[in-house]
């Protein structure tokens, strides 16, 4: 009997079609540079941050949220950003996404030449007033704008919606809204929408439940998921979402993370957990475990803080070839 099961084959019946997958080939959304840093007290240089960049990207990672152009009197760690942009050594077939909140910074992102931006609803009421000082519709108004002109520009959109299954000020959140706001979100031209358990409240029920109302409105291969870590969740309600078809993940190198306006919220799911994870059944991520294990003591050494990935302190400094570790995944002789 194997270790780890190398394919997971499900069918998930909805009230419109049966859904049948298996693992499929995963692409991971590293947003450590950016949602992993914003809750850090401690500023992180610009230069520290461009050599995380560097060290993430050289891993193999392919898509790295890199900044945001939110206004720097609400959170100061993200002030920086037109620097960090400027001053990243791009690789070609890497994406470096970044996050705006309205016009205003999609304007001083664009003078950056990204080629993608990302926007930020809220699932729920009170958290979108905390969050955006306005109602969910008038968030979806506003980045409705913001989308619309990137489109027009050539610049991708993609769309993140927060407290999906649950919300620090109003508690459990309906899986039928999050569809709604998903639906307005991808109607804005956005190519995926990524559903966040911005305070990682969520278990595999949660995540089945949500998925069902959800693929209601959306194709598979539009959604991400992303999971914090609160309650040590994270790897199983993935795997509850692959069961659907997903094939982005979203995670944060060191398991680094937080929201500034959801209090007890703990870190992402930690790129080298869920790197492992995948390598463990059987896909291949195209990423270097051993250089991305570097990536996260560099940050973490700097903050002055463990690293929050299980498997980042498990492998110590025993491997100096990721497929090495590769084999432990996949408990191969």
């Amino acid at each position: 009997m194997q270790c780890i099961y190398r394919h997971v084959l499900k069918k998930i019946k909805t009230s419109k079609r049966t859904i049948t997958t298996s693992v499929p080939e995963i692409r991971i959304y590293e947003v450590g540079p950016r949602d992993g840093l914003q809750n850090e007290t401690k500023f992180v240089p610009t230069e520290v941050k461009v050599e995380l960049i560097h060290k993430l990207a050289s891993s193999g990672l392919k898509n790295i949220e890199s900044a945001s152009f939110v206004s720097p009197k609400w959170i100061k760690q993200m002030s920086d950003g037109v620097h960090v942009m400027t001053n990243i050594k791009k690789i070609p077939d890497v994406n470096y996404p970044v996050l705006v909140p309205n016009l205003k910074g999609y304007e001083i992102a664009k003078k950056c030449n990204v080629e993608e931006i990302a926007i930020f609803p809220a699932g729920s009421e009170a958290f979108s007033q905390k969050n955006l000082n306005c109602s969910v519709k008038e968030g979806l108004d506003r980045f409705r704008a913001v989308a619309e002109q990137a489109v027009k520009d050539g610049v991708r959109v993609r769309g993140y919606v927060s407290c999906v299954v649950g919300c620090p000020y109003e508690g459990p959140i309906s899986p039928t809204a999050i569809a709604k706001v998903t639906e307005e979100v991808l109607s804005m031209g956005c190519y995926e929408v990524s559903l966040g358990d911005t305070i990682g409240v969520g278990t595999a029920g949660s995540v089945r439940r949500l998925m069902k109302e959800v693929l209601q409105v959306a194709k598979p291969e539009n959604l991400a998921l992303h999971f914090h870590d609160t309650y040590g969740q994270g790897l199983s309600n993935l795997l509850a979402g692959l069961e659907f078809g997903i094939k982005t993940v979203d995670s944060s190198v060191s398991g680094l993370g937080g929201c500034p306006y959801a209090r007890g919220a703990s870190g992402n799911l930690a790129t080298e957990d869920l790197v492992y994870f995948l390598y463990g059944l059987g896909v291949n991520t195209n990423v270097d475990l051993v250089k991305l294990v570097e990536a996260g003591r560099y940050i973490s050494n700097f903050l002055a803080k463990p690293t929050e990935s299980k498997v980042n302190r498990a492998l110590g400094d025993r491997f100096s070839n990721h497929l090495d570790i590769v084999k432990i995944a996949s408990c191969k002789t």
